[in-house]
């Protein structure tokens, strides 16, 4: 307790008014020694040249008391001038300290004014866009917990459910057999959310690309759409991909990330029985690879969004995920110096991802 109350004192202590005010005390000391010191070399420059003969004032026959006075004069005023015009140019300054206090305390909706000064102006800017950036983090990280979380229940509470379903002794065995795989599936599904979520922390702090090695894209790309056949054939797809093969340079694991996310999304959001289409397309210093998929458009809004991570464009949690695949992809693609978006053409969702590199292709 004690040490509570000793906490709550400093706070009072050092709330925005008090610092305001000090920092405007100080400011007017500093003044008051400037003038101090400059009164006091021109009364002494004075004294000189007079005992030196350099200038004469023969009706003044006490230089010394006039002088003073004039000093004191002056300083007094330079005091007070400098208490009541020190607070013009430090108001940007109470105000960016009130704007800041209100960020500590969790206000990420706090803006502040235009200032009338260029430093006013220029603070205020930089001010509003911190708080913004800060408004957004701390809305995607709310979406992404309440997302994840329903994601995250979701499969638990049907492992819980068909566990418990198994324990009844008349259950039959194609029951069995079933809840089995139900279960293995949800589990499946929550490994894939551990894994992508310990994948975007890893690239995330990864700044320079390593274990780059120069490797047959076309069959990456092969392994891949096989590693999902399961999904694609459930739904009845049809996978279309090139003929030809290529080679690039790069990181050969992060890239196979790179074409399951982005293959996975197709999949999971193309209507049943449609198609989805992959190619590969080579110029003199890039490649790249475009994943289309039949549907609806993307919604505008959505595709400025769709990159970032913790976004999930459908809130209705109507399709499984987390929104962190394709925050994977834009990162990995980022670590490549490459480019990566989408567009709607011939009725098809199309996501591109383009990277420069030396390329070797040949035709079968």
């Amino acid at each position: 307790m004690r040490a509570r109350r000793i906490i709550i004192t400093r706070q009072g202590r050092h709330s925005p008014h008090h610092r305001f005010a000090h920092m405007v005390f100080l400011f007017t000391m500093l003044v008051s020694v400037v003038l101090a010191l400059t009164m006091l070399i021109v009364t002494l420059g004075m004294l000189v040249l007079y005992a030196t003969g350099v200038i004469d004032l023969p009706i003044v026959p006490n230089l010394m008391l006039p002088t003073v006075i004039w000093a004191v004069a002056s300083f007094g005023v330079g005091i007070i001038t400098a208490a009541l015009v020190s607070r013009v140019p430090l108001r940007p300054l109470q105000r960016l300290m009130d704007g800041m206090s209100g960020l500590a305390r969790g206000e990420y909706a706090t803006r502040l004014s235009d200032g009338h000064s260029t430093v006013g102006r220029r603070l205020t800017e930089s001010f509003n866009t911190l708080a913004t950036e800060l408004e957004n983090t701390e809305m995607l990280r709310s979406d992404f917990v309440n997302n994840f979380s329903h994601e995250f229940k979701t499969p638990i509470v049907s492992i819980l459910g068909f566990a418990r379903l198994l324990k009844r002794a008349d259950l039959p065995e194609e029951k069995r057999e079933e809840y089995l795989d139900i279960i293995l599936s949800e589990a499946t599904r929550l490994t894939d959310m551990a894994e992508n979520v310990l994948n975007l922390a890893k690239i995330e702090k990864q700044l320079i690309l390593t274990e780059i090695s120069e490797f047959n894209l076309s069959e990456q790309i092969r392994t891949c759409i096989l590693l999902l056949e399961k999904k694609w054939e459930r739904k009845k797809l049809e996978i279309a991909f090139d003929e030809y093969e290529y080679r690039c340079t790069g990181n050969e694991e992060l890239l196979k990330q790179v074409w399951i996310n982005l293959l996975d999304n197709a999949v999971k959001f193309a209507p049943e029985g449609s198609r989805v289409t992959v190619c590969i397309a080579s110029e003199p210093d890039k490649i790249a690879v475009s994943v289309a998929s039949t549907g609806a458009e993307i919604a505008e809004e959505t595709r400025k969004r769709i990159f970032e991570k913790f976004y999930q464009g459908d809130s209705s949690h109507a399709t499984e995920g987390t929104g962190l695949g394709l925050a994977i992809v834009g990162r990995i693609v980022q670590l490549h110096k490459g480019e990566v978006d989408v567009s709607y053409r011939d009725g098809c969702n199309v996501f591109t991802v383009s990277f420069p590199q030396p390329l070797f292709a040949e035709e079968e």
